[in-house]
């Protein structure tokens, strides 16, 4: 590859954003955003952003995007959560992003197993965040994120709560088969490669919201390096090997744990001991819904993250 051969990877981390011409403010970084990246061992490099309120900060929440987001999606309720007195990490999967790619086909979402990404979340927590005495620290998770986050304390140390967004339930598919037979790196059935004028979150039916739907594509039109499109058969037999680890271990979770869901029913990834908010008739973005499901999706979870701050900062 000629980018190789100039000292340039395809597959590198790519850490700083441009933003996007003629979008609203709403959609921009944070004032005090500051980006970083992150390896573990043995792991591929993962790029995560922070922001930290103008008051003394209440709590840290970790957020674990879904597929194909990245962390410029979250700007909007970076804000608004910090304007709540929180300190907001958000922690990009592995080949997802502004991470570094598995690949050489840039805009392919490609690995073999999640194990990487679980090792990402505990190092983030221990390394990066350190968590401080009499402080929360709340782990976010979206689709894909939310089983990410079970699963991280599932099998390790648990952080003072977890916040299950419309978790990811995938049926069963033949990727597996296809991954054994040697395709796996090929791009899965029903993805097409990332285009300029390909769906963003609205047109993909992940939103209602118009406004909030177009944000992570004109985010990706502008920095190429975001781009992703559809995952490959490794990426989607990997998910399937998660979300049965995840689903089998949800006895233990010992965490607090709010569960928020589009209100369509489901068989996976409902832990026994959780609160549960279901917003009927929501998509599947629920970061980028229309404020009719937003605003309550907001408030659910700012006032589970203020119960867990409340029950850390007065404790024996």
């Amino acid at each position: 590859m000629l980018l190789a051969g100039c000292g340039v990877d395809n597959r590198d981390a790519f850490v700083d954003s441009r933003p996007p011409p003629d979008l609203a403010e709403r959609f921009y970084p944070p004032e005090n955003w500051a980006w970083g990246d992150m390896q573990p061992e043995h792991g591929s490099p993962q790029r995560y952003g922070v922001s930290a309120p103008s008051v003394v900060s209440r709590a840290d929440i970790l957020i674990l995007p879904d597929y194909g987001e990245s962390a410029e999606t979250w700007f909007e309720t970076a804000r608004d959560l910090n304007a709540a007195g929180y300190t907001v990490w958000v922690l990009e999967g592995v080949g997802q992003g502004g991470s570094g790619r598995l690949s050489g086909h840039r805009d392919l979402g490609e690995l073999r197993s999640f194990d990487g990404d679980l090792a990402g979340v505990r190092a983030m927590i221990d390394a990066v965040i350190r968590p401080q005495p009499r402080r929360a620290v709340v782990v976010v998770g979206q689709g894909v994120g939310a089983l990410l986050a079970a699963r991280a304390a599932e099998t390790g140390s648990p952080p003072t709560g977890l916040v299950l967004s419309g978790p990811t339930c995938v049926p069963a598919t033949p990727a597996g088969t296809l991954v054994y037979l040697g395709l796996g790196t090929l791009r899965a059935p029903g993805g097409d490669g990332w285009a300029r004028g390909g769906p963003d979150d609205y047109a993909a039916h992940r939103t209602h919201d118009r406004w909030r739907g177009a944000v992570t594509h004109a985010w990706q039109i502008a920095n190429p390096d975001l781009r992703l499109g559809g995952p490959s058969l490794d990426w989607q037999a990997a998910l399937v090997g998660l979300q049965h680890q995840t689903e089998s271990g949800s006895s233990r979770l010992t965490a607090p744990t709010l569960v928020v869901d589009d209100g369509k029913p489901r068989a996976c990834l409902a832990p026994p001991v959780a609160l549960r908010r279901s917003l009927a008739g929501a998509d599947r973005a629920l970061e980028l819904e229309d404020d009719h499901w937003r605003v309550p999706w907001l408030a659910a979870i700012e006032g589970f993250v203020a119960a867990q701050a409340k029950a850390v900062a007065t404790a024996p």
